[in-house]
């Protein structure tokens, strides 16, 4: 291997929901190492912000309105792009909610919408990309899992279920299509520091941590909040050439929360 495996130069990528956060992130590490840019967004609005963040940024992106958990709008989204812009090398399964909701309490309404948006969603959008993929010759799959891929937490049981089962799918995609040169992995992102999670980094009135934060900070090893530049190199990665003998993987990138047990009593 040679590191001139790393760079995406005339790959398009398309990377869900991502006019803003660890899509918008990942997107821009694309474009960086040279590939073409597109992402969708729910409405109009998100796409005009998450283009006017992508020109403040010097990236020339291509965004549209799509619903991700509507087949026949991703069958015909596709089929806009590889018009417009060409056949997707990169696909990054991003777009996601989550609502936290103590299992007794949430409505099965409300954990179907966050299984059709965490879990069905990029089962849609990757069936729709990967015939092409096959066509061309190979391309990347990288689903958005998370730490709830592995762990339970309080409220989210429909993000846990949902994640848990983006992760066998991602071992599946793997699986079923790795004869033709495609390539499925996850990334698992641990507890990242934006905008929406902000409130819970403040610091008290008294100057201490808030609760939430001085939790995360001691289950971390590496003792501070992920940012979503962290999880550049390893997207970059999983998008290359360096991967195409890595398949059915989640890499987490979460500071080494899921190796450790927590410290030890004083």
């Amino acid at each position: 291997m040679e590191m001139k495996d790393f760079p995406l130069q005339g790959k398009i990528a398309l990377v869900t929901g991502a006019s803003y956060g660890i899509g918008f992130a990942i997107a821009k590490a694309f474009y960086k190492a040279g590939a073409t840019i597109v992402f969708n967004d729910i409405n109009a609005e998100l796409v005009e912000k998450g283009l006017n963040a992508y020109k403040e940024e010097g990236i020339e992106a291509h965004g549209y309105v799509c619903d991700v958990t509507d087949e026949n709008a991703v069958n015909e989204f596709i089929k806009t792009v590889e018009k417009e812009v060409g056949v997707i090398d990169i696909l990054v399964n991003n777009a996601g909610i989550i609502k936290r909701i103590p299992m007794c309490e949430m409505s099965a309404a409300d954990f179907r919408k966050v299984i059709d948006v965490d879990l069905n969603a990029p089962f849609i959008v990757s069936k729709a990309v990967i015939p092409s993929m096959i066509k061309k010759g190979g391309g990347k799959i990288i689903n958005i899992c998370s730490m709830m891929s592995e762990l339970g937490r309080e409220t989210v049981s429909a993000y846990a279920a949902a994640k848990g089962g983006l992760k066998m799918l991602t071992r599946n995609i793997a699986s079923e299509y790795g004869e033709y040169n495609i390539q499925c992995n996850g990334i698992g992102p641990g507890y990242i520091a934006t905008p929406q999670t902000a409130p819970l980094r403040e610091r008290q009135p008294d100057g201490s941590r808030h609760p939430f934060d001085s939790s995360i900070i001691a289950k971390t090893p590496a003792a501070r909040w992920g940012t979503p530049d962290d999880l550049a190199g390893p997207a970059v990665f999983l998008a290359s050439d360096a991967s195409n003998f890595v398949n059915g993987h989640v890499l987490y990138v979460d500071g080494g929360i899921l190796a450790y047990i927590g410290k030890q009593p004083k």
